[in-house]
């Protein structure tokens, strides 16, 4: 897996919903996380790098795929 080109816009994420996400140490690795969304933290609704979202454990990255 590669960061994904065309992140989920913040329309379809959804708290509660599963995503994969890139922590922001990781960034350029392939060290994504699988988690929860328990908050949405960027406002706008396209960002290039993904939608950048609190996970029920408490850590924060940029969603690049939704769970199916």
């Amino acid at each position: 897996m590669y960061d994904n080109p065309n992140p989920p816009s913040r329309d379809e994420i959804k708290i509660g919903r599963g995503v994969w996400v890139i922590e922001k140490e990781h960034y350029g690795t392939e060290n994504y996380k699988q988690g929860i969304v328990q908050q949405i933290l960027t406002s706008k609704q396209n960002h290039p790098r993904g939608i950048k979202v609190r996970l029920t454990d408490g850590s924060v990255g940029r969603v690049q795929w939704l769970m199916s």
